[in-house]
């Protein structure tokens, strides 16, 4: 009986995850048409469960990436490197979920509530168990959508149960979500029914991404200024469909400040500001009204190219993220070094470039020749 890796499961301990890849050149494959035995397999399990199994399904064949699945929003992000497994290595561009990821999103999208927020550890003791199963009880009293737990003192892998003896899971570095049969061997902990309700979350309209709004009181306007006329109000936290976003008129609100407005699926425009997430968001596009500012400092522009481009904060993929282009854009470089050696898009270059805002991007995704005409060595 195959038993599971403690070194990998718990990739549920990282939260928020910002070290994003560079670009999609492991990310994950279009979700492929849902798994024909993934699903509801057995009666009995309540509408919310449903739901659950239904929104993990709909996940098969995404990567595992460590660490993805939980950014502000529930849903597949990219992982980071969990600094020991070999497969790991490429974690940081895949676009995925982690198992604790993968049930936290699942759940999201069948109550609307992010009810299981946390590491695989978390959510076996999360309070909105309605009922708990030892590890001796077997799959006899389980219906689909109860979570199975694995790990001795410490919980450090989770899957769904489906009904028939098979679960769906995100297993380990290298894999896709996959639908297999359930193990009850090893250290196999038990299971948990989630006492989830609400409602479903539907999904995003034209295309667009949903995210989760924080505040109270918060406006939409006709157009990306404060001082359009309000469209709708927010009197608390909801779901919302960004459709593109765009710099515009700079906003200072609780806190912060952020030029950054999406567009949302009704039209209308909220700040980024009470959008759950970075200040620009991740795989949202530009609506195309964005315009970059002059090269100063002595920087040169340049045009990129590509989609789903991603900077650094240093010249490494496995850096933390500090912008994303979901398409070609200007960029103001001011130098250039030779740093770590990246492979994509057919090309090879160990070269980056530094940007004005101090991070820093793969030259392969800069038009030109693989070192910068007339730009300095920094």
């Amino acid at each position: 009986m195959q038993t599971i890796s403690t070194h990998r499961r718990t990739s549920g301990a990282f939260l928020g995850a910002s070290a994003l890849a560079l670009t999609a050149f492991f990310s994950a494959p279009a979700h492929a048409a849902q798994d024909a035995t993934c699903g509801v397999l057995a009666p009995g399990a309540s509408a919310t469960a449903q739901a659950a199994v239904d929104a993990a399904c709909s996940q098969i064949g995404v990567w595992y990436s460590w660490g993805g699945g939980h950014a502000a929003t529930p849903g597949a992000s990219y992982g980071f490197y969990d600094g020991s497994d070999p497969d790991s290595l490429h974690d940081g561009e895949r676009k995925g979920f982690d198992c604790s990821g993968l049930m936290r999103y699942a759940y999201y999208r069948a109550t609307g509530k992010d009810l299981l927020n946390g590491t695989a550890d978390d959510q076996y003791h999360t309070s909105q168990a309605s009922a708990r199963f030892s590890a001796g009880q077997g799959t006899a009293p389980l219906l689909p959508g109860d979570l199975m737990f694995w790990g001795s003192g410490h919980i450090h892998h989770v899957a769904m149960y489906l009904g028939g003896g098979q679960m769906v899971e995100a297993y380990e570095s290298g894999t896709h979500i996959r639908v297999t049969s359930v193990r009850t061997g090893g250290d196999y902990a038990g299971a948990v029914r989630i006492n989830g309700s609400g409602t479903p979350i539907p999904p995003p309209a034209n295309g667009g991404t949903v995210f989760e709004t924080w505040g109270t009181g918060v406006r939409t306007h006709r157009s990306p200024s404060v001082d359009s006329d309000v469209v709708d109000t927010f009197p608390g936290p909801t779901q919302v469909s960004a459709q593109c976003q765009q710099h515009a008129e700079t906003v200072t609100a609780e806190g912060y400040t952020n030029d950054a407005w999406s567009k949302l699926a009704d039209g209308s425009w909220v700040t980024n500001i009470y959008i759950k997430g970075p200040a620009w968001l991740p795989g949202v596009p530009d609506c195309g009204g964005s315009s970059t500012p002059p090269p100063s400092g002595g920087s040169k522009a340049f045009q990129t190219w590509g989609t789903g481009v991603r900077t650094h904060s240093e010249p490494n993929v496995n850096a933390a993220v500090v912008d994303y282009f979901a398409q070609p854009t200007t960029v103001n470089v001011i130098c250039q070094k030779h740093a770590q050696e990246v492979t994509s898009e057919g090309y090879t270059n160990d070269a980056w470039s530094k940007l004005t805002d101090g991070s820093w991007m793969t030259n392969i995704y800069i038009k030109g020749p693989a070192w910068l005409d007339g730009v300095a060595t920094c």
